[in-house]
């Protein structure tokens, strides 16, 4: 029975701290999914989606990028959170004119995440005028005629600013790429800036493509496997998968992290009768509860053992063979490893950034001693850090020793998040375009697109505060909730002249907006589009390369929603007028037309046509994957030394790491629990070791403020509930978006600018107001 939306926003008054976890998955991922979907969908329609989620002749899940493989799938091919994503965009709820009339703007900018994305779908185009607190109703074509008429005022081009999410077809991101260089500008920053960009920015450099190198076979077939800076219990539960397979097939599993995560303890696949009914199956089988930004010091010391170990016996560790034919630089490498340089690495300043024994890092040098083939998978515990690179780097230096890159059961895994965000940088989505791509499409198109390099993420926000950048455009997702420094992005939003959201469903950043605002509703995943042409498809690419269609079936939710691609293809049509280099009515009319242009412009895509109509689609080329080609500078994979720096703070303060519940992905809210780690009814608490809390005087269940600390000044998270929690000492962990205020918008990643979202330096006080002692209630089973 479906569920009406809530009227009143929901606080954390009935907050329940319970035991953590051991496992995930079971009889409850079961009755939690289809709970939410009942409650969203009703029963007719949750079963009708669900049975299409993740199908080779249905939708694609707007949830994460993990891959489904070629081989066969089950008719339940989702997960617990790909459940809950479909069930929020096809939900029932609808967010109609009346409910922008009764509710004006500074209300809205006061509700929670959690409350805006629960009211339902947009269903019309709505406006904002300038000096209005209230949306009201506005035509698709005056709605064009406002964008065009705010860019064409615009000094020049680079005054706007072209954001994407990870959810955008592949289809609507080459348009959108298109429309955006046309106009005159680089100014695509994307969800990416704020995640892989790391891994992307890496893996260039070392192996020549910013991407894995692994296939779901690999890990299947692998000997060891390493997780590190993941939580795929709750982030990526179909992962748990595979790994349950890799366990079968002989793999050992390494769980690197801070936190303890229930999906790498024990996993119950509610698809297999022994995880409906039995224990499950045990997937780590070690866990090493690294300290926050330790990632480098451990690979750096694995690989001075496996150095040492290959002095001892030689000739059966390196693999010579491979890194005299395929690799550059072992020698300074090695040198600097063995601390020859005397920058290398030494075992006090590898314990103190760990804070591992030397035991447990000497112990898991001996599984990769005894494992032919290793796969090292990561996510954002790895890629948000000042040092992120430099340790992705690591990384693969530890894999190059032994020749695990390019060989079957072996290579590096960047877990994606949202469902689209490779391909959507695939398809041109990227403030840095390589010349290779801008060349290709001034060929095909007949036009110079713009050369010069444009803003990212974080560059996007300093220019709109500065007053650099007029006009905000976003392609999807939740902007202001999902970036840094929430304070200095509102504001930096709130100083455009227009900002524009196109959206399935409402969310904070219709609310934090410049002085003229337009909501642009669009398809989602789950729906038929049609156009001229009649019935199309759009097209994803997976965290492993594989790219295949997507048929959405369900009725739109309103006749008045247009598909991303033609919102791109109907504002092109407005702004350029009779475009003499693009058709981009023909482009509305037929997708097909987008893709045959595809195919000529970007690698890989040869009949791009035939070959994605077929059950499954198909994989993209990766030259160190399947020709142990590197396309680097050095036309060989690098070793790169990457000197090691302990990551200290002051006296009193702790590293903070923000991180998702189980109720949640990315930015979106699905409920207000985290079952795995014992949180029910609220999101305001901070997991803290007991001796970290006790050392400052402070007890479980207190009231604190975080207090990050910068050189600019202090930001402040008021009203967070302490839970004592066996994370890794002088670490703590607290939900985003509620703690992105405390990440300061210059504190970033080398290289990459990545915000720095998973070490923050922060102190903690105790709430004004309340008393030591005051507590949450606190129940000691499920």
């Amino acid at each position: 029975m479906t569920r009406k939306a809530p009227r009143e926003d929901v606080g954390d008054e009935g907050l329940e701290i319970r035991s953590p976890k051991t496992w995930a998955g079971g009889v409850p991922a079961v009755g939690h999914a289809l709970g939410t979907a009942y409650r969203q969908m009703g029963a007719g329609r949750t079963v009708l989606t669900l049975l299409r989620v993740n199908q080779k002749s249905g939708f694609d899940c707007p949830g994460c990028a993990w891959p489904e493989g070629d081989g066969h799938r089950s008719p339940a091919e989702f997960c617990e959170n790909g459940a809950k994503a479909v069930a929020e965009e096809a939900t029932v709820r609808r967010v109609t004119r009346a409910f922008f009339a009764e509710h004006p703007v500074d209300e809205l900018a006061r509700r929670s995440d959690y409350w805006l994305g629960q009211q339902g779908r947009l269903t019309e185009p709505m406006y904002k005028p300038a000096g209005s607190d209230h949306y009201e109703p506005i035509s698709w074509e005056d709605a064009f005629g406002v964008v065009a008429r705010e860019l064409r005022a615009l000094d020049h081009p680079d005054q706007a600013v072209f954001y994407t999410s990870g959810r955008t077809s592949n289809e609507a991101a080459f348009a959108y790429q298109l429309l955006v260089r046309r106009f005159g500008t680089n100014n695509l920053p994307d969800c990416s800036n704020m995640c892989h960009e790391s891994s992307g920015s890496a893996l260039t450099e070392t192996l020549g493509i910013g991407k894995g190198t692994v296939l779901l076979e690999d890990l299947h077939r692998a000997d060891l496997v390493f997780v590190v800076g993941q939580n795929p219990g709750t982030n990526h539960p179909r992962m748990l998968t595979a790994l349950e397979r890799a366990k079968r097939n002989g793999a050992r599993i390494v769980a690197v992290n801070p936190l303890p995560e229930a999906g790498l303890m024990r996993f119950r696949n509610p698809q297999r009768p022994s995880g409906l009914a039995g224990t499950g199956t045990a997937l780590s089988d070690r866990f090493l509860q690294i300290r926050l930004g330790g990632d480098l010091a451990l690979f750096q010391a694995l690989s001075l053992l496996l150095l040492e170990a290959e002095d001892a016996a030689p000739g059966t560790v390196v693999d010579r063979e491979f890194v005299e034919a395929h690799t550059h630089g072992f020698e300074a490498w090695e040198k600097h490893v063995r601390g020859l340089d005397g920058a290398g690495p030494n075992w006090a300043e590898v314990l103190e950034a760990t804070g591992l024994t030397r035991a447990e890092i000497e112990e898991t040098a001996r599984d990769v001693l005894a494992a032919r083939s290793v796969v090292v998978c990561w996510a954002m515990g790895l890629t948000q850090h000042r040092k992120s690179v430099p340790t992705i780097r690591e990384i693969v230096n530890f894999l190059l020793l032994r020749g695990n890159v390019g060989r079957p059961g072996a290579g590096v895994c960047p877990v994606r998040g949202h469902s689209n965000v490779q391909g959507d940088r695939t398809m041109g989505i990227y403030e840095k375009p390589r010349p290779e791509f801008l060349d290709a499409l001034e060929s095909e198109f007949g036009f110079p697109p713009p050369r010069e390099h444009g803003h990212d993420t974080v560059e996007a926000i300093r220019a709109m505060r500065d007053g650099d950048a007029r006009v905000f455009f976003a392609m999807g997702g939740n902007f202001v909730s999902a970036t840094p420094d929430t304070a200095a992005t509102e504001a930096a939003l709130r100083r455009c002249r227009l900002t524009v959201q196109v959206s399935t469903k409402l969310n904070r950043s219709h609310a934090v907006c410049g002085e003229q605002a337009l909501i642009l509703p669009t398809l989602g995943r789950t729906e038929r589009d049609v156009q001229a042409g009649g019935e199309q498809f759009v097209t994803v690419e997976d965290s492993m390369g594989a790219v295949h269609a997507s048929r959405g079936r369900l009725r739109p939710a309103s006749d008045a929603l247009l598909s991303e691609v033609a919102i791109v293809c109907r504002l092109a049509r407005e702004l350029l007028g009779d475009d003499p280099h693009v058709p981009w009515a023909d482009f509305e009319a037929g997708y097909d037309a987008i893709r045959e242009r595809i195919e000529r412009v970007v690698p890989g895509f040869g009949d791009f046509n035939a070959r994605v109509r077929r059950p499954g689609g198909f994989l993209l080329p990766n030259a160190p994957r399947d020709e142990r080609r590197f396309p680097t500078a050095t036309g060989k994979a690098n070793f790169t030394v990457n000197p090691l720096e302990v990551l200290r703070v002051p006296p009193g303060r702790l590293l903070l790491q923000t991180v998702r519940s189980h109720d949640q992905y990315n930015t979106t809210i699905y409920g207000l629990n985290d079952r795995y780690r014992g949180i029910a009814n609220g999101r305001r608490v901070v997991f803290v070791h007991p001796d970290d809390l006790a050392e400052r005087g402070l007890a479980d269940g207190d009231m604190l403020d975080l207090i990050s600390e910068w050189p600019d000044g202090e930001r402040v998270a008021e009203g967070f509930r302490a839970v004592a929690y066996p994370t890794a000492r002088g670490c703590c962990a607290a939900y985003f978006p509620e703690t992105n205020v405390l990440v300061p918008l210059d504190s970033v990643a080398e290289t990459s600018n990545t915000p720095t979202s998973k070490s923050v330096v922060v102190r903690l006080r105790r709430a004004a107001g309340s008393a030591a002692g005051e507590k949450a209630i606190r129940r000691g089973g499920d």
